[in-house]
């Protein structure tokens, strides 16, 4: 009993520590965000809590720079990003999953092997093909924002966790659906999408928050500021108050807003659906 007990409290003061290291740096992040001129932020022992507490930060950065408008880009360019990653992940699932075709093993495992290659090796190539097509905000804004959301509108993640999740729908459902009258188009997006909701959720909250969180592509591929999504805005907070950490930090903070709450939305999906996508192979 006691063995027991020392074991769980063991584990559970482990996995304390490693939340708290984890989370230590947005709560700092948090606390300069609150401090203000009078207060050294970078004081060692790091002061927590502000001895001069301030909201001016955030209406400093509010003011200062068109924020609306940055989150208005990173709102699109997410959104798309989103769209087009749950139907085009979706619509090579299915087939993976279910259909027979010849290559369909080697499609599956070629599909798989570009999990290994990071963006940055392909991206020369890629800012090639969007300048030869066009895609860029120098073009119009809308070129501009297709130019930021075609390069990561399907990943390898999203096609074989898509695969895993129709695996786990009994075949019964489908030849019903298909006795019932309902062709492949009304079988696939009426029946068969939303019987696999946790792991669309799933999808669309890594994919939004690797979306909103893009920083190297933009600064890139984006050369006017009213295309600027918010990291590459944020960034530009550095060279226009001469690093004033205050207002990157509340900036920062201000950021990150719309993930948690996408989160939240998603929540009651997220366990469920990561489970669904594991259990078949």
């Amino acid at each position: 009993m006691i063995k027991n007990i020392l074991k769980k409290f063991s584990i559970h003061f482990i996995l304390i520590i490693s939340s708290l290291l984890s989370i230590f740096p947005f709560i700092w992040l948090i606390s300069t965000s609150l401090k203000g001129n009078a207060e050294n932020i970078f004081a060692y022992p790091p002061q927590i809590i502000p001895t001069d507490f301030t909201w001016a930060n955030y209406t400093g950065v509010w003011k200062r720079v068109d924020f609306i408008g940055y989150f208005v880009n990173s709102m699109i360019v997410a959104g798309g990003t989103v769209f087009l990653n749950l139907l085009l992940s979706a619509l090579a699932g299915y087939p993976l999953a279910r259909m027979e075709f010849k290559g369909k093993k080697i499609a599956f495992f070629a599909i798989l092997a570009t999990i290994m290659i990071p963006f940055q090796a392909i991206m020369l190539p890629v800012y090639l093909i969007t300048i030869k097509l066009h895609l860029m905000d120098s073009v119009n804004n809308f070129a501009g924002f297709m130019g930021l959301i075609m390069p990561f509108a399907v990943n390898a993640f999203g096609i074989f966790l898509m695969r895993q999740a129709f695996l786990g729908i009994p075949r019964e459902m489908e030849e019903a659906a298909i006795v019932d009258g309902c062709n492949v188009l009304q079988l696939f997006f009426k029946i068969l999408l939303p019987m696999v909701k946790p792991s669309l959720a799933v999808l669309a909250i890594f994919t939004f928050i690797g979306s909103w969180g893009e920083f190297l592509w933009p600064s890139i591929v984006l050369t006017k500021e009213a295309m600027y999504t918010l990291p590459v805005g944020i960034n530009n907070l550095q060279g226009m108050f001469s690093s004033n950490w205050r207002y990157i930090a509340a900036g920062s903070i201000l950021s990150t807003i719309p993930i948690i709450i996408f989160f939240l939305a998603l929540q009651r999906y997220f366990i469920s659906g990561e489970n669904e996508g594991a259990v078949k192979g």
